[in-house]
């Protein structure tokens, strides 16, 4: 006879089968013509690679990009969590990933553009050389000094004064006990490029339950460094981001500040351990350098999310994304997975979703009616960069080797290098 511990288990799986298929069903109402609809053979290991341009209901535009796997050599270890910098003092390029299980944070470089890269180095090891260090949100101050910190960031911050070969870490003080951050900050600077400010998008739980009807399982916060990060002002809580948690910022070519929100999952999807992978993607603007924030304006409301933002020299801001949910399933009920990039043309008041970019996309090994692992072959986290050359380097984390089966959730890091069409249908705006 089943035990009761073992009916829960079997009914928990049961709701997260549903609920996959609910996302499935109801991100295939707005597909564009070519969204990925059919699976395709997964673009890792490929040597020509190109990213497409939606175009509503007629075909893509295709582009040729360059992808690569980076943790290729790295014996199929975890590999996850990418964070991109360009410090152009040097010309080059500094990469953080998250590496084995449990994670330990290791840096990579290149100094040609992302076409090669360095050996692996640990952010740090204790005295028997085994990595010891964790830390996310690479953040480039400028003149080689960096800083990191792990996701609980009042339980300290890493600094790096000499580009990333040597990181300290330091204590910091705190009024709270729980102070999330994923994405790196905001670094304001002077005419002279001096830093004059460091803002800080943090969240944490309100103590609500996820997938409530009033999706407030997450209360984001923002507050701001006047001397490099080590004080900070006081949190302010965004009244308009009741419902967000990651949030990543930038300034647009006006001035205005632009926040990627994260936003907690339909209630629908809020229930079980992999809940998350079906937060959406809001955006939330302020014209007085944080005092104030509009309301968000939802881009997709669930599946999307782990966004990055880059400013062009034409205003224009492109932000990269995951896409975790909401693509249809295949014939054979395995689920398809990918990395978009959307662009705005008006600081960031609308987004061409229309004509959006699809750098990868990939079918999951593992069906849709498998279990909770069947997202496991999904992606993780993107942070993109924009390159001297005016290319786009994104990077991103992918489960696309997860088997049928598996155990353990292994993940790998790639990276797609890409321009906007030339002909593109997103002008910049005044």
């Amino acid at each position: 006879m089943m035990n009761l511990r073992s009916r829960k288990s079997l009914i928990r799986s049961f709701v997260l089968i549903v609920l996959m298929l609910l996302a499935i069903e109801r991100g295939s109402a707005n597909v564009s013509a070519d969204e990925p609809k059919t699976p395709r053979p997964h673009p890792f290991g490929q040597r020509e690679h190109v990213v497409r341009q939606l175009n509503a209901e007629q075909t893509s535009v295709t582009i040729p990009a360059e992808l690569q796997v980076v943790s290729e050599p790295w014996q199929r270890e975890n590999a996850q969590m990418p964070y991109l910098v360009y410090m152009p003092e040097k010309d080059r390029l500094l990469m953080l990933v998250e590496c084995r299980q449990p994670i330990h944070t290791a840096f990579i470089t290149s100094d040609d553009h992302g076409k090669t890269w360095s050996e692996r180095k640990w952010m740090s090891t204790d005295s028997d050389g085994r990595p010891n260090g964790v830390a996310l949100g690479l953040t480039y101050l400028g003149q080689g000094k960096l800083l990191a910190f792990p996701e609980n960031v009042v339980t300290g911050q890493w600094i790096s004064q000499d580009y990333g070969e040597t990181w300290k870490k330091s204590d910091v003080r705190d009024t709270v006990t729980e102070r999330y951050v994923w994405d790196p900050l905001l670094v304001i600077k002077d005419r002279e490029g001096r830093v004059t400010q460091l803002i800080e998008g943090s969240y944490r739980p309100t103590g609500k339950a996820r997938g409530l009807p009033s999706r407030d399982y997450s209360q984001a916060y923002l507050r701001s460094s006047l001397d490099e990060g080590r004080s900070w002002s006081n949190e302010v809580k965004v009244p308009q981001w009741l419902g967000v948690n990651e949030v990543s910022l930038i300034v647009a070519g006006n001035g205005d500040w632009v926040a990627a929100c994260r936003l907690d999952e339909p209630p629908e999807y809020g229930k079980g351990d992999y809940a998350d992978l079906y937060s959406g993607l809001g955006v939330s603007i302020s014209k007085d350098q944080g005092k104030t924030w509009s309301e968000r304006q939802v881009l997709h409301d669930f599946g999307r999310h782990h966004s990055s933002m880059i400013l062009l020299p034409d205003g224009r801001i492109v932000m990269t994304y995951v896409v975790r949910a909401g693509y249809p399933k295949t014939e054979d009920g395995f689920p398809q997975f990918g990395i978009e990039a959307v662009v705005s043309g008006d600081h960031g008041q609308s987004w061409d979703l229309d004509h959006r970019y699809i750098l990868a996309d990939w079918q999951g090994n593992i069906r849709v009616d498998s279990g909770p692992t069947n997202g496991w072959c999904s992606p993780q986290s993107t942070s993109t960069v924009l390159l001297p050359d005016g290319s786009i380097l994104t990077a991103f984390g992918t489960g696309h080797r997860n088997p049928m089966g598996a155990k353990v959730w292994l993940m790998d890091v790639a990276l797609v290098r890409w321009r906007l069409a030339a002909a593109t249908t997103t002008q910049p705006r005044d």
